[in-house]
C-alpha cells in the first residue's frame, strides 16, 4: 500500500505537496482562495508528502529509497516560501519528520539497515531549525504566550490574523520544539512551546480541571467551551504525557495525571469497569468545560487515538473497551466517519480522509496484549482500505462513508501514519520492536528514540522559579504508583487467546452502533 501511494506521488505529484490519486496529478496550496484553510493550513509548497514519508521508508527498511528521498529533500526543498500555514500542521508533519529522519541518519547503531547519508552534515537538522525560526513569529505579540494559529513563512504573522486558536494546535508543539532545542543546545524553541502549554494549563476551569477547545490568545477568554478528547484537544493531552516520556520533566507528568483525572471524572460515561459489571459500555463524551454538562451527542474519529494513549499509561483495560467501540463503527461502515452520533446511531459528518488513529490504537493495543484479535482488526481495516479507497494512482479520501463516494485527495498522513502503523502491527520482527532501542511516536507517527540525550537539557531551567521541582526525576516505578487506575502488569497468557472483551460486552457495543 505504501509503495503504491509513494511511487505514484513521486511519479505524478512531486515536487508538489500532495497527490490527487484519482486524476494522478499533484496539488499545492490554493493560491486562488486564501480562505481555503482545509488545503492551505497544510500545504506549504514544500513537497509535504515526501518529507512526511521519510521515516516510514526507514521503518520499512528501504535504505536506497530513504537515502534518495533525503538527498532530494536536502537538494530541492526550501522554506523561503510565500505560504501561510498552520503552525501546528507544519510542526507535526514537516518539523517532526525532518527531526525523525535526522535522528535515524545519525544513529550510530543503524537498527533499520544502513540509513546513513554520505557526507551528511546535519542538513535536515538545519532545515528543521530554519522552519522553526520561521514559525517563531507566531509566539510574538501575544499577551498570553499562546501562539497565533498561522504564520507566513516569509513575512511572519499575517496582518489580518485570527486571535483565536484551538488548544491542541497551540499546546501540542512541545515534543518537536523540545527535541529541536535539545539537539541544537538552544532553549528558545522549547521555551516558547512550554510557555504556551503553561498558559493554556493556567486557563483550565477551577471547578472541573477541564480545558475548552478554542481560546483567544490575547485575552485568554475561552471562545469554545467544549471539552472532549477529539479535534481541538486530542494531542494536547497526548503531548503532556509524551513530553514527560521523552524529556523526563516531572511537571509534565503531573499535568497529565491531573488532566487524566478530570477526563475520567467528567467525560467518561458508562459502567465503571470495562470487562465486568452491569451498565452501558464506557464512552467519553463532549461536555462544557465549566459545568461538566453534556454538550452534544457526537464523538469524532480523532478520539480513536485515546486508547493508544491509555496503553502508554498502563490503563489497558479501559483502552480495550474504547477501542472496541471505534472498531464496531468501522465494521459498520468500512471506515470511520469524521463524526458519529452515538445517540442517533448515525454519522453526523460523513467523510473519512484515511485517518490513522484507529490503526494506531490497534497497533499499540497489540503491542501491549499480544492478543491476535488485534491482528484481525488490522486485517479488517486493511481490507476496507483496499476495497473502498484504492483508486488509479493511490488511495483516496472517502467523501461519504455510506455511499463510498470519493474525494480526489490523499493526505500526507496516509503514508506517514496509516501505512506505518499497519505495517508495524504485522511486522513482529521490525527493529522498532527488536533492536533494544526504545521508540516513541509523535502525533504524526514520526519515530523518535527515547534517548538519554533528550533527558538532559544543556541549559539552566527556563522557568527558574520551579527549578527545585523540575530537577527531580521520577523513577520508572513511580509512574505506576501515580496512575492509580493503572494496570501495568503483563496481560496473563490465558487471556491472550480469549477475546480481549467478553463476548456479551462485544455484542452490547455492536448493538450500540447499530451493527445488530
Amino acid at each position: 500500500m505504501f509503495v503504491f501511494g509513494y511511487d505514484n506521488y513521486m511519479r505524478h505529484a512531486f515536487p508538489q505537496d500532495e497527490l490527487n490519486p484519482v486524476h494522478c496529478r499533484g496539488r499545492g496550496p490554493d493560491r486562488a482562495d486564501p480562505s481555503n484553510l482545509n488545503i492551505n493550513d497544510v500545504l506549504g509548497n514544500y513537497s509535504l508528502t515526501l518529507i512526511d514519508a521519510l521515516d516510514t521508508l526507514a521503518v520499512m527498511g528501504n535504505s536506497s529509497e530513504f537515502q534518495k528521498a533525503v538527498k532530494l529533500v536536502i537538494d530541492t526543498v526550501s522554506f523561503d516560501k510565500d505560504s501561510t500555514v498552520q503552525v501546528f500542521e507544519a510542526t507535526i508533519r514537516v518539523l517532526g519528520s525532518l527531526l525523525s529522519a535526522h535522528i535515524i541518519i545519525t544513529d550510530t547503531k543503524q537498527p533499520f539497515g544502513d540509513m546513513t547519508i554520505k557526507d551528511y552534515d546535519d542538513e535536515l537538522l538545519h532545515m528543521a531549525r530554519d522552519l522553526a525560526v520561521r514559525l517563531l513569529p507566531a509566539f510574538e505579540n501575544t499577551k498570553t504566550g499562546i501562539p497565533y494559529p498561522r504564520v507566513n513563512l516569509k513575512t511572519g504573522v499575517p496582518p489580518d490574523s485570527n486571535n483565536e486558536t484551538c488548544t491542541a494546535g497551540a499546546g501540542s508543539l512541545l515534543v518537536e520544539f523540545g527535541i529541536l532545542s535539545r539537539l541544537l543546545g538552544d532553549s528558545t524553541f522549547e521555551w516558547v512551546a512550554r510557555r504556551a502549554v503553561k498558559a493554556l494549563w493556567s486557563l483550565r476551569s477551577n471547578d472541573t480541571g477541564l480545558l475548552g477547545n478554542v481560546v483567544n490568545i490575547q485575552t485568554g477568554h475561552w471562545v469554545g467551551k467544549q471539552s472532549g478528547l477529539g479535534a481541538g484537544l486530542d494531542s494536547f493531552y497526548e503531548y503532556l504525557l509524551k513530553s514527560y516520556i521523552l524529556f523526563g520533566k516531572k511537571e509534565d507528568l503531573e499535568m497529565f495525571n491531573d488532566a487524566y483525572r478530570s477526563i475520567q471524572n467528567y467525560l467518561r460515561r458508562g459502567r465503571e469497569a470495562c470487562n465486568e459489571g452491569e451498565g452501558d459500555p464506557p464512552l467519553y463524551v463532549n461536555v462544557n468545560m465549566f459545568s461538566g454538562q453534556l454538550m452534544n451527542t457526537w464523538i469524532d474519529s480523532l478520539q480513536a487515538f485515546f486508547p493508544g494513549l491509555q496503553v502508554l499509561i498502563g490503563d489497558v483495560e479501559d483502552a480495550i473497551c474504547l477501542h472496541a467501540f471505534y472498531y464496531a463503527i468501522w465494521k459498520r461502515y468500512g471506515a470511520l466517519p469524521e463524526r458519529y452520533n452515538w445517540q442517533l446511531q448515525a454519522p453526523d459528518v460523513l467523510f473519512y480522509p484515511l485517518r490513522p488513529e484507529l490503526v494506531e490504537s490497534t497497533y499499540l493495543l497489540y503491542q501491549a496484549t499480544k492478543n491476535p484479535f488485534y491482528l484481525h482488526v488490522g486485517m479488517d481495516i486493511l481490507q476496507s482500505l483496499e476495497k473502498y479507497t484504492k483508486v488509479k494512482c493511490g488511495y483516496a479520501t472517502l467523501h461519504h462513508v455510506i455511499e463510498k463516494s470519493k474525494e480526489d485527495r490523499m493526505e500526507s498522513f496516509f503514508l506517514s501514519e496509516t501505512c506505518k502503523y499497519l505495517y508495524l502491527l504485522f511486522d513482529e520482527e521490525n527493529p522498532v520492536h527488536k533492536s533494544g532501542n526504545k521508540y516513541m511516536f509523535t502525533t504524526e507517527g514520526h519515530i523518535v528514540s527515547v534517548d538519554k540525550r533528550f533527558r538532559d537539557s544543556l541549559w539552566q531551567d527556563t522557568f527558574p522559579e520551579e527549578e527545585e521541582r523540575n530537577t527531580e526525576k521520577l523513577k520508572p516505578n513511580e509512574l505506576k504508583a501515580m496512575n492509580s487506575s493503572s494496570n501495568c502488569n503483563r496481560v496473563p497468557d490465558e487471556r491472550r487467546y480469549l477475546l480481549p472483551l467478553k463476548s456479551i460486552y462485544m455484542r452490547q457495543i455492536d448493538q450500540m452502533v447499530g451493527l445488530i
